[in-house]
């Protein structure tokens, strides 16, 4: 009888449909209402994408059923099944809802990991002790990858998207050792430097990584995506960043969101809306690499990682 190992696939989670984006924008302020004026941002960012909200579930699915093929074709797992479960962070089916599902088929021995290559107790580390808690309440045996930001299959994801667009740069006319490439990811509160996290090194590594191997010098990172509280976030911001690039009279810039790995509102919206525009504004030339989303190298990454893990057995 084959022996089946569930697989907790977290993520931040999206609407289901147009008519869901104030409960989760609620429950990501935990349970206050948004302001009639946030929620209309809010609602006009999904509107501004091709298809609103229903592409980046639909991305999410298929990341999680892509997943679940790679690991149940590695050779290295023939004597047990791998079942992947979705947990969402701010939208159903949550993280606990997955946990329980789980618990319903009668699995004991499950990995959790989030869709999310870098560390940081304000993220990854926040999905992990939700899941852990519910695994624990149900007694399944969970065990997690912390991150994976530089597995080697990621970095080559990542070059080859990063060449890939360079190329189309040499194909506008421009000189490719020219195009200043920006690195970016999700800011977050300043505070977590202070705490010693290791997100923003662990983000630098990947970046350093993909530099390397793609043979650019041109590089340099910046944040982007802050969200709007009193208190200070990582910087520089990505806008920031492109208008003091403009006074450089830097005219080529190649951005690659390394600390996103599918297609969603901080890529759809705030890159390839918001700051494109910002850039056209000031004459800058500005492309983005494509998403890895269900890229099958990506997929790997992910299945190397949960098999490792799971070989080592479950957190004591």
């Amino acid at each position: 009888m084959t022996n089946t190992v569930g697989v907790l696939v977290m993520s931040y989670g999206t609407p289901e449909s147009m008519e869901g984006i104030e409960a989760y924008y609620t429950h990501i302020r935990r349970g206050r209402p948004p302001e009639p004026e946030q929620l209309k941002e809010l609602t006009d960012r999904y509107e501004a994408i091709v298809g609103g909200v229903f592409p980046l579930r639909e991305n999410t699915d298929n990341q999680v059923k892509a997943l679940q093929e790679t690991l149940n074709r590695d050779e290295r797992t023939t004597e047990v099944e791998f079942r992947c479960y979705q947990g969402l962070k701010h939208a159903r089916p949550f993280i606990e809802d997955g946990v329980e599902q789980m618990a319903k088929d009668g699995i004991r021995t499950a990995v959790g990991i989030v869709l999310a290559p870098h560390y940081s107790t304000m993220s990854v580390g926040s999905y992990i002790k939700r899941a852990r808690e519910k695994a624990e309440e149900l007694g399944i045996q969970m065990s997690f990858v912390e991150s994976y930001h530089l597995h080697p299959k990621l970095i080559q994801a990542f070059a080859s998207r990063v060449n890939a667009k360079l190329d189309a740069f040499e194909e506008a006319g421009a000189k490719r050792g020219e195009v200043r490439v920006l690195f970016s990811a999700h800011s977050l509160p300043e505070r977590i430097v202070g705490m010693g996290d290791p997100y923003p090194q662990q983000l630098l590594e990947t970046s350093e990584a993909i530099a390397s191997r793609t043979g650019i010098s041109n590089w340099q990172f910046t944040w982007q995506s802050a969200g709007r509280t009193a208190e200070p976030w990582l910087g520089p911001d990505i806008l920031d960043t492109l208008q003091n690039l403009a006074r450089e009279q830097v005219e080529d810039v190649l951005v690659a969101p390394v600390g996103f790995v599918s297609d969603h509102l901080e890529v759809l919206y705030d890159l390839d809306i918001e700051a494109k525009t910002i850039a056209k504004e000031i004459d800058i030339r500005l492309m983005r690499i494509d998403s890895l989303n269900s890229d099958p190298l990506y997929m790997e990454t992910l299945s190397d990682v949960i098999i490792g893990r799971w070989r080592q057995g479950t957190d004591a």
